[in-house]
């Protein structure tokens, strides 16, 4: 009895992983639609929908100014096979809340030091994309830590409310973030792709129909040990 109730355990675990992966595919491919037909169209004003918590991409162009405070790095993000940071750095609009700003990506070598560079000052015009924070995994440890030297802040997620108060800005920034158009001459390598440190959702099918024929073996196990005649 035991044997057949672990194995109907482990079939509907593995059923629930591979339909868990599914879901992840479908959603990918939602944002990956949402991104291009953004692009696609003319841009919106940066003022007027900075503020929004719509989490669809939306294109966007507007002007104002970098504010005075530290850089962001965002820890554990891949370009290709290497492995570095992105730079974000806070940008008031001409209107409504502040937000942060993707300048792009800067490689770490096998010591760890963080790269140099600084945020823009003054004013801008900027375009790019308008998206939600790279999405948060495991929420393990702080996920922002002040750098000692004048470093700025290294984050392992990014999450506008919590560098709101870290910085003790004076209103929160806004929800959502600007990846800033890689033909814009400020920051560093940078691109649109929504998915850059992430799986793309083929990968998601392939771990589904691994989970599916793992759901398979166990079931067939199940069905051969109750078929079995004891002596």
């Amino acid at each position: 009895m035991l044997p057949t109730l672990l194995g109907v355990c482990l079939v509907l675990a593995f059923a629930s992983l591979g339909r868990w992966q599914l879901g992840r595919e479908d959603s990918k491919r939602e944002q990956l639609a949402a991104a291009d037909a953004a692009l696609a169209g003319p841009p919106l004003p940066l003022a007027h929908v900075s503020g929004l918590a719509d989490p669809g991409p939306v294109r966007v162009e507007g002007s104002g100014t970098f504010l005075p405070t530290p850089r962001l790095l965002l820890d554990n993000q891949r370009r290709g096979p290497q492995v570095g940071v992105r730079f974000y750095c806070a940008f008031q609009p001409e209107a409504g809340p502040a937000l942060l700003v993707d300048l792009g990506w800067r490689p770490i070598g096998p010591d760890r030091a963080l790269p140099e560079g600084g945020c823009p000052l003054g004013r801008h015009g900027v375009s790019g994309l308008l998206v939600p924070p790279p999405a948060v995994g495991l929420r393990l440890g702080p996920g922002l830590v002040e750098q000692a030297g004048g470093q700025g802040w290294l984050a392992t997620r990014l999450e506008p409310a919590a560098v709101s108060a870290a910085w003790r800005l004076p209103s929160p920034l806004s929800p959502r973030v600007l990846r800033l158009d890689p033909a814009l001459p400020l920051g560093y390598e940078r691109d649109l792709a929504l998915l850059a440190n992430t799986l793309p959702p083929e990968k998601h099918r392939g771990y589904a129909i691994q989970w599916f024929g793992l759901a398979v073996a166990a079931l067939v196990i199940t069905v051969l040990l109750n078929l079995r005649r004891r002596p």
